[in-house]
């Protein structure tokens, strides 16, 4: 049951970072990000009342995951907004190589001989998107503008090693606590953390305009849905991360063909060959 959990996760993921991409249209990325987190928290409000009778250990673990996915989020956000989404969907991926040294090490998962070419195969395709970009398809100015985008490709990984322990701390806290306890709290957490960037460093929000950004209200419901179906799976005992963080990668089609028949963005070919790698990588990667 637990790998059509993950799998619907993956899917909404895609369909989140073509919200993100439209939202960051009309709005800043820190608008986006504190009105989307607001919006989110208020959705899981009704479900309080089971989120309540936690030990007071797990308050403090709970904010430090908060913590983590605030940093993740910033950096994933600004990165979204400046590179192509079919190019951030594929980078993406390399939380796979973050997320599978946190199972074997520190969980001591052990991957099967398929699992293991299934990672190759996930890698592979990464590499290949990277290393090889059609470059005949760009125009001069797409090749500048691509070479001035280190930065943001930066904090694409940045984000995923972030994600990536997220994750991991996701699969131990679901040992203790129920869905509706991490859903809550957690993102309880992520609205005060944003509330206090925002004043800290003073940035304009213009929560009007943001509110009536239908964009912003869509990626809050693929956010919410997507977090709870991820974390029922991480609940249940025959899960694994290594093969989840697999199973998640099957949303990098969606930002790929996202990227061509949305955005209007080229190498979609190239891109789609890359990602038949991956998804190749995946079915082996969930196989015993």
């Amino acid at each position: 049951m637990w790998i059509p959990l993950v799998f619907l996760y993956g899917v909404f993921k895609g369909l989140r970072e073509i919200c993100k991409k439209k939202a960051m249209v009309t709005s800043s990325p820190l608008e986006v990000l504190l009105i989307y987190t607001l919006i989110s928290f208020v959705l899981v409000v009704p479900d309080a009342f089971n989120a309540m009778g936690m030990e007071a250990r797990f308050y403090g673990y709970i904010a430090i995951k908060s913590f983590v996915i605030f940093v993740a989020w910033i950096f994933s956000f600004y990165a979204i907004k400046n590179l192509p989404i079919s190019l951030f969907g594929v980078l993406d991926l390399s939380r796979v190589l973050f997320a599978t040294f946190l199972g074997v090490v520190f969980l001591g998962e052990i991957m099967s001989p398929l699992q293991i070419t299934g990672l190759v195969l996930v890698c592979s395709g990464l590499l290949l998107l990277k290393v090889k970009f059609n470059k005949k398809e760009e125009s001069e100015q797409e090749q500048v503008k691509h070479k001035n985008q280190t930065i943001f490709i930066i904090m694409a990984f940045v984000s995923c090693a972030f994600n990536a322990i997220s994750g991991f701390m996701d699969k131990i806290l679901m040992k203790d606590l129920n869905s509706s306890q991490l859903q809550f709290w957690y993102m309880l957490f992520l609205v005060i953390f944003y509330v206090i960037f925002v004043l800290v460093t003073k940035q304009k929000i213009r929560i009007v305009n943001t509110i009536k950004n239908k964009w912003v209200w869509l990626l809050s419901i693929l956010f919410v849905v997507a977090d709870r179906a991820l974390f029922l799976a991480n609940g249940m005992a025959e899960s694994r991360v290594t093969e989840m963080t697999l199973i998640k990668q099957a949303g990098c089609i969606v930002t790929i063909l996202a990227g061509r028949y949305i955005f209007k963005e080229k190498g979609t070919v190239h891109k789609l060959i890359c990602a038949a790698v991956i998804i190749t990588g995946i079915v082996l990667g969930v196989m015993k």
